[in-house]
């Protein structure tokens, strides 16, 4: 039994949808759709979110010359992530309650202020627990960003479009990401450990500016913010958690299995996007230069995973999408954790596939989230469940952590194949939304 409302599917001959017109064919037809209005979200919502991929990446990056410099062990390093996604949770959630009463540009203003100023003042931490604190405390920003964002951009696009448009928003992960590993090359070739891992969250700032620029003149939806201040329920948790009765679908089985679904992929790409830099430097003995190559694989796969997941999931529908990289992920991170060592050459080839696959599950996530709820309390649903995936999940990287004094940080990593198991399985508790308007 479905429990969400009714969708309002295009239907041939029918007006198009958010403005869209002719002219939204070819590559960039998605791009031409979305209208002025949208085309500055989608650029606020880009910048964003490559911001939060910047600063996340700071860490995991920096994360053997932090142990070197605080003497922690695998366990403790890995207690760095669980803690930034674990109260990311918190953040996410509590963001998508302010995006639903207050609106969606206003709540990422305070997300992309918040995860900026503690990532500067992570550079600064005397001590291991102060460390814990301020990225903690990062945390609470960066948990909103893609969630109101993608709420964002999906109420300015049309449903034709939507998949691949919130796919092109979840790239500029990948962008950040990319960033990052070239600011650490630097960072790392010319200043010493001690110093290259303060400098590192210290430049988490500066995108921040460009961001602030950007989001001058965004706006939300129009449609969507007139359907939203008409409902008295918008921001509520009890909705979301609402069982059905009386004949009418509530949204506690869709928080339900949409949680776990977020858990599953989240807790598969956290361990890799944690532990693959320190996996590369401590198994494979690649230099500060060697590792930045070796992910340039990884992060160009990321890339076009991305684009490519968001167009298969308007083409081949939300749940189908998932399903496929569920499995393909769980396959390359197997084949990734088990390459001989000495083949160093496949370990670089097989870092694009492995980057694609974990990436291109993500490209659906923005769309489907949305779609699953109503407009009033699409901001808290979608917060929540993300969210709660990525606290849930982060529980993986730590796992990890502790079974790589054992059993090596490449045999642990394949811990992180059993998540994308759990996506597949949650998938059949969720209905397909594929098609569906945004009011």
């Amino acid at each position: 039994m479905s429990t969400t409302p009714p969708s309002r599917s295009a239907t041939p001959g029918a007006p198009p949808a958010h403005g869209e017109h002719p002219a939204a064919d070819g590559p960039f037809g998605w791009l031409r759709a979305l209208g002025p209005g949208g085309r500055r979200a989608f650029a606020g919502a880009f910048g964003g979110y490559a911001l939060d991929s910047y600063d996340y990446f700071t860490l995991p990056l920096s994360m053997v010359a932090l142990a070197a410099y605080f003497g922690l062990d695998s366990g403790q390093t890995g207690l760095f992530t669980t803690v930034t996604l674990v109260v990311s949770a918190i953040g996410g959630a509590a963001a998508g309650v302010v995006a639903d009463r207050v609106g969606r540009v206003r709540a990422l203003m305070i997300t992309v202020v918040t995860y900026a100023v503690f990532t500067v003042a992570c550079g600064f931490a005397p001590d291991y627990g102060t460390l814990l604190v301020f990225r903690a405390l990062q945390g609470l920003g960066f948990g909103g960003e893609w969630a109101v964002g993608a709420i964002l951009v999906a109420e300015y696009a049309s449903a034709r479009h939507r998949g691949r448009t919130l796919g092109a928003i979840q790239s500029s992960w990948a962008v950040g990401w990319a960033l990052a590993v070239v600011v650490y090359t630097l960072v790392f070739s010319f200043a010493g450990d001690d110093l290259a891992w303060r400098i590192m969250f210290w430049t988490g700032a500066l995108p921040a500016l460009l961001v602030v620029w950007l989001r001058r003149r965004v706006h939300d939806a129009p449609e969507a913010t007139a359907a939203r201040e008409q409902s008295p329920r918008r921001g509520s948790f009890a909705a979301i958690f609402r069982p059905g009765r009386d004949g009418e679908p509530g949204l506690l089985r869709t928080t339900v299995f949409a949680s776990l679904l977020s858990t599953g992929v989240q807790g598969g790409y956290y361990t890799l996007a944690t532990w693959v830099p320190t996996y590369l430097k401590t198994e494979r003995g690649l230099s500060v230069v060697g590792t930045g190559g070796y992910l340039t694989f990884l992060i160009s796969g990321a890339f076009l995973g991305y684009l490519t997941g968001g167009h298969l999931t308007d083409r081949l529908g939300r749940r189908r999408n998932i399903w496929l990289f569920a499995l393909l992920s769980a396959v390359c991170v197997l084949a990734y954790a088990n390459i001989p060592h000495g083949a160093d050459t496949l370990l670089l080839v097989l870092g694009f596939p492995l980057g694609f696959c974990m990436s291109a599950i993500f490209s659906g996530f923005g769309s489907y989230l949305s779609e699953l709820y109503p407009t009033a309390v699409r901001g808290t649903g979608q917060g929540f469940t993300y969210n709660t995936g990525r606290a849930v999940g982060a529980v993986f990287p730590t796992v990890v952590g502790f079974l790589a004094d054992g059993w090596g940080v490449g045999g642990a990593l394949v811990f992180g194949a059993l998540g994308y198991g759990l996506a597949a399985l949650a998938l059949l508790g969720l209905p397909e939304t594929r098609g569906k308007e945004l009011a």
